[in-house]
């Protein structure tokens, strides 16, 4: 099992993902003699899930069944242990498409966090693609190398333990893309521009307030970063239903002079489907400030 590719059957030592319904999931590593308890019973790793395909029905103890899944991003993103606030699908597929990240890229990354766009940017650069990782804070740096070696990635990965403001990303003129996830990201502009390629490339920074922004984007301006552009990502999901119509009346198609002896209903009515916009939504998440490095 590894989150960049794909495997048939489980092993042991794999993370799966126990998929309970849509609203429900859990991640479990898998273990020779280990169970785990659900709502709907115990699943034994030994007899249930070792040697079995990734996506079979399993049935529990109790008689109920759940779905055993191969980890994704999107899958881990839903159900990983939050260390810290972490980036949801939405605001990740805008990064790693306005990055204009491919297999092969390398990535710099502040701060790693709990991982959840840390795998997503290693499942788009894999498989000759590198992602150079900081997080300030020692415990959560070897929490998340741990989880990379774990889900097979680790050769793709290098976690630092620094500062970035102060100390950079640990290389310089090797990126082609720099992401920026941490509470001033002014004072780590330079250092992104250290990292990136001579031949340019593409830098993002997330930040929940606007003043965070005002002064990152006055930072890429002083720094020669060129097409700096702000956006915010809100996701509206409408409800679709049915909902009965009345036909409206608007007389017989025969000329005035032909009689007709089938009216329409006065009750007649057709089934149609339609969409309704939330009463409410999930608002601000963050924004997202893109800008180009130029070519040297």
């Amino acid at each position: 099992m590894s989150f960049v590719e794909y495997s048939e059957f489980i092993q042991e030592g794999d993370v799966a993902i126990i998929f309970l319904g849509h609203d429900s999931m859990m991640p479990v590593k898998v273990q020779q003699g280990a169970q785990t308890q659900t709502r709907y019973g115990v699943i034994r790793h030994s007899k249930d899930l070792i040697g079995q395909r990734f996506g079979t029905k399993v049935t529990c103890s109790k008689g109920g069944w759940v779905y055993v899944l191969h980890p994704t991003p999107e899958l881990w993103t839903l159900n990983l242990p939050h260390r810290t606030q972490i980036l949801y699908t939405t605001d990740i597929a805008n990064i790693t498409m306005m990055l204009e990240l491919k297999p092969g890229s390398v990535v710099c990354e502040s701060g790693t966090g709990s991982g959840s766009l840390s795998h997503a940017i290693l499942r788009t650069i894999a498989p000759t693609g590198h992602l150079h990782t900081v997080e300030f804070h020692q415990q959560r740096a070897e929490k998340a190398a741990e989880e990379f070696r774990e889900h097979r990635v680790g050769h793709l990965v290098t976690v630092r333990n620094q500062d970035v403001c102060k100390e950079g990303f640990g290389v310089t003129g090797v990126a082609d893309a720099v992401f920026l996830d941490i509470p001033s990201p002014w004072e780590a502009v330079k250092h992104a521009k250290n990292a990136m390629k001579r031949q340019g490339g593409r830098v993002c920074s997330f930040s929940p307030c606007i003043e965070q922004v005002q002064k990152t984007v006055e930072a890429l301006a002083d720094e020669g970063f060129q097409e700096i552009s702000t956006l915010e990502v809100l996701l509206r999901v409408h409800d679709v239903r049915s909902i009965t119509l009345p036909l409206p009346d608007f007389g017989s198609d025969q000329p005035l002079e032909t009689p007709t002896d089938t009216p329409v209903p006065s009750n007649a009515s057709v089934l149609c489907k339609t969409t309704t916009p939330p009463r409410d939504m999930a608002g601000h998440t963050g924004y997202l400030t893109f800008a180009t490095k130029p070519s040297v």
